[in-house]
Formats: C-alpha cells, sequence, structure tokens
C-alpha cells in the first residue's frame, strides 16, 4: 500500500490539470528533470506526486503546486514518433504538501502527508441519473473505462471521481472535488453543476 511507502521526498510533478485516485495520466516527458523523475519512478517502483498548478507553467522555472495532489504510479511508457517519451501512470492516494524544495536541476520535492482512503459508500437513489451521464460521458469520451465492471458505477467514490474528469470543468472547480473528503458530498456538488450543460 501507498501508505507504508517513504514519502518525506517526494518528487513533484505540477501540471494544468487534476489527476483523480483511479485515474489515468498520459504525458509527454522531454524536460532533463522529467525524464530523471521517470527514470527514478520506474527503476523503484516509487510513485510521483501530481499537483494542479496554482502559479506558474508546466515548462522552466519549478511551478507553485497546490496543497493537495495525488500519488501517480507509472503503469506504461513508450517512445513516441516525436522522439519524445510517453508515459502512461495511474492515480493513487491524495496526498497533502507539507513542504517543498528545488533540486539542483530544477525539479521539485516534497514531504508530504497521505490521505486515508475515502470510506466506500453505495451511489443513493437520488444520484441514479449521474450513473447513465458516466455511462453516456465514457461511451464517447473515455473509452478506457468502458470495461469497467458494473458494480463499479455503484461506488460513490470512483463515480465522482470518474464524473470530475469527463466533465467539462474548471481546473479549481476539479481541484475543489479532488479536495473533498466525503464521496456522497462530492456527488451532490456534480449534480449541482449538471444544469450548467443542459441544452437550452
Amino acid at each position: 500500500m501507498a501508505a507504508q511507502l517513504p514519502l518525506a521526498d517526494l518528487p513533484l510533478f505540477p501540471l494544468n490539470t487534476v489527476l483523480y485516485p483511479g485515474g489515468q495520466l498520459h504525458l509527454r516527458i522531454f524536460e532533463p528533470r522529467y525524464l530523471d523523475m521517470v527514470r527514478e519512478c520506474a527503476g523503484t517502483g516509487a510513485p510521483f506526486g501530481v499537483c494542479l498548478i496554482l502559479e506558474g507553467g508546466e515548462v522552466g522555472m519549478p511551478a507553485q503546486p497546490a496543497a493537495v495532489g495525488t500519488l501517480a504510479r507509472l503503469t506504461d511508457f513508450s517512445h513516441r514518433q516525436d522522439g519524445l517519451l510517453g508515459i502512461v501512470a495511474e492515480g493513487d492516494s491524495r496526498f497533502r504538501v507539507l513542504r517543498t524544495r528545488v533540486r539542483s536541476d530544477g525539479l521539485l520535492r516534497g514531504a508530504i502527508e497521505l490521505w486515508p482512503d475515502e470510506t466506500p459508500h453505495q451511489v443513493p437513489v437520488e444520484f441514479a441519473l449521474l450513473q447513465t451521464i458516466l455511462e453516456r460521458l465514457i461511451d464517447t469520451m473515455g473509452p478506457h473505462w468502458r470495461h469497467a465492471p458494473r458494480d463499479a458505477y455503484d461506488d460513490a467514490g470512483w463515480l465522482g471521481f470518474r464524473l470530475a474528469e469527463l466533465l467539462p470543468l474548471a481546473t479549481e472547480e476539479q481541484q475543489q472535488l479532488l479536495e473533498m473528503t466525503d464521496p456522497l458530498r462530492r456527488l451532490a456538488a456534480l449534480r449541482d453543476i449538471l444544469p450548467r450543460f443542459q441544452k437550452a
């Protein structure tokens, strides 16, 4: 389990995206600091941390990361036709950044505190519409979830995280949903957002 790993000095990857537990992340890697990070993680099996960028950019000077992020574990990598390294990572536990430092090569590293996994909740009947909406979103936008087991849709945490990934939300909203610790509250927030996407 991730909670058993020493995470006093975790490499951090600030991005303009939010990674959720169980989610997939596809990246092209070209900066030397991140190539070194991928080699390190591939060699040791250790995760890296993905945090939303609050200030700065994905390239160049180290960006300011959000305080809450998600562990990412490499699941695949390949050399792309454009010469860049492509990686696939899967979201694991969430964490809070306690402090950060910048290594001499520009890689951001942080001491983190892992969050406990959410208590599983069955999806209440009042959120059944969200299950139907997720099925439609997966058909058109999330093909890698098409073979998810049927009972996954009954898990409030999984349902909320997948909707937060696939709905066209602002990154600030995605971050707020990541930081919620109650899966039923997250579903309620998503239900309240839905009218925005209904056609007039």
